[in-house]
């Protein structure tokens, strides 16, 4: 079998498992939706009291799913008060809900000096792709257990208002995909250092980003934007891009901003200087910048 042969003979094989019957799908071999590594991160519990690990049994896979939950002091203090939250989604694919514990003491230390109103700040489990549902594993939906189970949970056990949310690199291409899926849901979003140029390849290519990784067709970032403004009855979602001006997507964060205000979807867009791709670093030299983007859509206490 020469090279265009056996390229067309994979196209048609994947093009059946995306159209056609139904692939057999599999656990990923390294993904957990529940784990405890507490120990490993004593420093980081010390440095954010009010951050802690929780979980909630998921319904549609009958299974203990984790996050992380940082409750600000007033929290404890004032019991009939109700605040607003933040989700922050982790990179990394797949990823887990220690992936991004690492921000919280940069929460709590603006939180405590007054930077922001107390907020509840959560880092869910992203699943095997990282947000997104998954044709080809079982268990994975990251995207349907973030909107469907997690939010409902959060707003059901916790006295929360508002939500945000925001997400870097991987999370940074979740947070886009589901703030243009469920607008309604948020009073504001957050993507960061987002690698749009591989959402753009998904588009062009019917959902396939590799051999190994595919997608529904239409649900990537592009399209979505698309059809987003294309709404009959438009939601405004107050929108914030934040990239590192060092950070590898860095330019194709610029297009994407471009692509946006070429459809007339308004956003912000926060550069930061000689920031690499880095989430830390980025809330380390302006997370008053990011948080405080939030909170001009939060109620003020």
């Amino acid at each position: 079998m020469d090279r265009i042969t056996g390229f067309i003979a994979f196209v048609i094989c994947l093009n059946t498992a995306l159209h056609g019957e139904e692939q057999k799908r599999v656990h990923h071999p390294k993904h957990q939706w529940f784990s405890d590594r507490a120990d490993k991160h004593k420093r980081i519990y010390a440095e954010a009291p009010g951050l802690r690990h929780a979980s909630f049994e998921s319904p549609s896979m009958g299974k203990k799913v984790g996050f992380h939950i940082y409750l600000p002091e007033a929290y404890q203090k004032e019991t009939e008060r109700r605040f607003p939250v933040v989700f922050h989604l982790h990179g990394g694919r797949p990823g887990n809900e220690w992936a991004s514990i690492r921000l919280a003491p940069e929460i709590h230390k603006r939180t405590e000096a007054g930077v922001v109103q107390p907020t509840i700040y959560i880092f869910p489990n992203g699943g095997p792709v990282s947000w997104y549902d998954s044709p080809q594993y079982l268990d994975g939906e990251g995207a349907t257990v973030f909107i469907e189970e997690l939010i409902p949970f959060v707003k059901e056990n916790y006295r929360t208002r508002e939500l945000a949310i925001e997400g870097f690199s991987q999370g940074g291409r979740g947070t886009t995909r589901l703030m243009f899926r469920h607008p309604e849901l948020f009073s504001s979003a957050a993507p960061g250092g987002a690698g749009y140029a591989t959402e753009k390849k998904i588009s062009e290519n019917r959902g396939i980003e590799s051999d190994k990784t595919y997608f529904n067709e239409g649900d990537n970032t592009w399209d979505l934007a698309k059809k987003f403004q294309q709404r009959e009855e438009a939601t405004d979602l107050p929108i914030l891009i934040w990239v590192g001006t060092k950070g590898f997507n860095y330019q194709n964060n610029l297009s994407y901003s471009q692509y946006l205000g070429g459809l007339g979807i308004a956003h912000q867009l926060l550069e930061v200087p000689d920031a690499k791709h880095n989430a830390l670093q980025i809330y380390e030299l302006m997370g008053d910048e990011l948080m405080q983007f939030h909170q001009q859509f939060f109620k003020q206490p």
